[in-house]
């Protein structure tokens, strides 16, 4: 989030008025003016904004030389949000991993953490359920199972050392939890069992535990507190750990081979360095000094823009007309909505409704910003049209995520869609009670940050959106790019405060 002393909100309904050389922001309570050069990329964008609430730089002063942009994370990476008494589930950061398909596993992983404990919850879509029902430390992996690796090292070595833990928990049916899981720590040279305490719990949908017919899936909670690892207190805001999840499968008594799932994707729990990121507290962004700033808008067909989205996953039909294991994993939204006019976002805690779950992929050109410009600010915007259920509908605490490749809105799917890159942002979306007037009702969330960073990168600005929510009927709709030229304003929306280079 901005610092304050950069920029405010004014609380009142603004009418923005382009004037030649200067944008002036008039409020029945001040008028502000900013020196603005026309543009041709400027003045249509300002326009079609009018009487709408919004934020803009307070510039005071030129510094002396610019800030910082933080770098891109080095690998994938979580930024684990802070609760102090207990985990809020539907606040938790969310990321995932994996594939759906007979005989591979998909898994949504929710992180958080307390004064006291690190707190990760993994789903798992899973068609058939297998555990031990006499288990022993040395297989918990053979079966339906997760094990959670932690360094408490930003750089650690090539082989797990005494700074590495890893936690293993299989999946079981009623009994105690206590033979299902272990821990184990890093001796230098592999794993030796450890006594470190730490808590796991579990749950599952579906027909039956231990036969040949079709599931939904299983869940696993671990709580890890940070005194087991030495802690007094939590990490510090800004600490860097290494973090690796690895999702083990069985499908059969027999224990036919099945390929571990893995965060990031070329995990190996026996190398820490192959490992992800966790980074304790969110992101912020504090933007340079720089006065003279300017306002660009980036929408799909305006001043030529090409504006990229799509949506994975069951849509608004709960993925109707799909086998959920052999094609929902695989089909494009437009087998599901063919004008491709709008999408959900939607997640849950029960598991067995994983076919409606939908996350939506953005990607914005920023070659509209003149090269060795800064970026102050930036706000993504969607206009909200619905949602599941009106009546019985909560509000979603949505999330913004980076993503680091390219993809085909025409070929996408909830299978091969790029996995997000760094979590960055998040905003709360209430549902409507009614349908609204187009375009829809704004809703915003900042993404400052992953905006610089982008364009100090010189790539487009790649987002997916996607929830940790709870509660049934989470499903929230949004016009996407592919709506009428008709409701042009509804579409997508980049907004960008930026200003030249020195």
């Amino acid at each position: 989030m901005l610092s304050k002393r950069w920029r405010f909100k004014l609380t009142t309904t603004l009418t923005v008025v382009v004037l030649t050389g200067t944008v002036c922001v008039q409020s029945p309570e001040r008028v502000i003016s900013s020196p603005l050069a026309p543009s041709p990329s400027v003045q249509p964008a300002l326009q079609s904004q009018a009487t709408l609430p919004a934020y803009l730089p307070l510039i005071l002063r030129r510094a002396a030389s610019p800030t910082p942009i933080p770098p891109s994370a080095a690998a994938r990476r979580v930024n684990a949000p802070y609760h102090s008494a207990e985990p809020r589930f539907a606040e938790a950061a969310i990321f995932w991993f994996g594939r759906v398909t007979p005989t591979e596993n998909y898994s949504d992983v929710r992180l958080s953490y307390t004064e006291s404990e690190l707190y990760v919850y993994l789903a798992a879509f899973d068609r058939r359920l297998w555990y031990d029902t006499s288990p022993s430390s040395q297989d918990l992996t053979a079966w339906d199972s997760a094990s959670l690796l932690l360094d408490l090292s930003a750089n650690p070595s090539k082989t797990p050392q005494s700074s590495s833990y890893r936690f293993d928990a299989q999946f079981n049916d009623w009994e105690a939890r206590a033979p299902f899981q272990a821990a184990y720590r890093g001796n230098g040279v592999g794993w030796t069992p450890a006594s470190v305490p730490f808590l796991t719990t579990r749950g599952w949908q579906g027909d039956a535990i231990n036969n040949d017919g079709d599931d939904k899936g299983w869940a696993m909670t671990f709580h890890i507190p940070f005194a087991s690892m030495g802690f007094n207190t939590p990490p510090p805001q800004g600490a860097l750990w290494r973090l690796g999840i690895v999702l083990h499968d069985r499908d059969d008594q027999a224990g036919t081979p099945i390929a571990d799932k893995a965060w990031p994707e070329a995990t190996d729990p026996g190398r820490p360095s192959t490992w992800g990121e966790l980074r304790f507290g969110l992101p912020a962004y504090t933007p340079p000094d720089l006065s003279s700033p300017r306002i660009t808008l980036v929408r799909q067909g305006l001043n030529g823009a090409s504006v990229l989205d799509a949506a994975v996953g069951g849509y608004t039909v709960c993925g109707s007309g799909q086998d959920h294991w052999s094609e929902w994993g695989e089909t494009n939204e437009a087998y599901y909505n063919p004008e491709l006019s709008d999408y959900n976002i939607q997640n849950q805690s029960d598991i067995s409704d994983w076919p409606c779950f939908s996350k939506v992929y953005l990607t914005f050109p920023l070659q509209g910003i003149p090269p060795g410009s800064a970026i102050l600010s930036a706000t993504l915007a969607l206009y909200q049209v619905g949602n599941s259920q009106p009546e019985d509908a909560t509000d979603s605490y949505i999330q913004v995520l980076t993503v680091s490749q390219d993809w085909d809105p025409r070929t996408i799917t909830w299978n091969n869609a790029p996995l997000a890159w760094e979590n960055v942002g998040a905003a709360w979306v209430e549902p409507l009670p009614a349908h609204p007037d187009f375009p829809g009702v704004r809703r915003e969330w900042d993404v400052s940050l992953a905006a610089a960073q982008a364009f100090l990168n010189g790539t487009p600005l790649r987002l997916v959106l996607y929830s940790a929510d709870s509660d049934y009927h989470s499903g929230k709709y949004f016009v996407s790019s592919d709506t009428g030229d008709w409701n042009a304003a509804g579409r997508p929306t980049l907004i960008i405060t930026w200003a030249p280079g020195d």
